[in-house]
């Protein structure tokens, strides 16, 4: 079982399908997430390991309504964003955000105006701070 407030570790693809679920929908029965995917649906029993292997990681809890349980997501999706960036970069990029976004610059998935961009809201964080 994770430890409260802890990430215990990286969602699977689907692991993050059914979280991106429960972060725009809110909370919902397993029957609910099924209904949410496209053609060929994944199995009921599926979606529901899925949502299992959640709550022990610590993303998600549950409530009892009727005789079912109604999920919802225990970790917010900002939280998961930055430590997934945090681990990606530290993991690929051997800590350095600089190789990040050097990489994204020579890949061209960057626009220079997208840098311009980046380089004015850390100028205007800079002057708030001073």
């Amino acid at each position: 079982m994770a430890k409260k407030g802890r990430i215990k570790s990286l969602l699977t693809p689907r692991e993050e399908e059914v979280m991106q679920m429960l972060w725009d929908n809110g909370p919902s029965f397993v029957r609910e997430l099924v209904e949410r995917y496209p053609d060929p649906r994944p199995h009921v029993n599926t979606v529901s390991t899925v949502i299992r292997n959640l709550e022990e990681k610590g993303f998600v809890g549950h409530e009892a309504v009727g005789g079912s349980y109604r999920y919802h997501a225990l970790k917010a999706k900002d939280e998961f964003r930055d430590r997934s960036l945090l681990h990606l970069v530290k993991g690929y990029f051997n800590n350095s955000y600089l190789g990040a976004v050097s990489t994204l610059v020579e890949e061209e998935k960057i626009s220079l105006d997208e840098l311009k961009e980046l380089v004015d809201m850390i100028e205007r964080k800079h002057q708030r701070e001073e």
